[in-house]
């Protein structure tokens, strides 16, 4: 078993991210960053850090081509 994390708190993630936590948070609430809630604390999986640099990549590549 490894010892990565799995889960990163919100601002972990935007440090990752090369975010601010307040634009994390908003992301989370557009639904374009997926996040857990446990408790009162939200976690982000690390696994949600590439679908959310991959979608931004896909919408850089729509925009250039419109």
């Amino acid at each position: 078993m490894t010892t990565e994390k799995k889960l990163l708190r919100v601002e972990e993630a935007a440090a990752l991210l090369g975010i601010g936590r307040t634009r994390a948070y908003e992301q989370i609430k557009l639904g374009r960053l997926r996040s857990v809630k446990i408790g009162t604390s939200r976690l982000v999986p690390t696994t949600a850090l590439d679908e959310f640099v991959s979608l931004l990549l896909e919408e850089s590549r729509h925009d250039q081509a419109a």
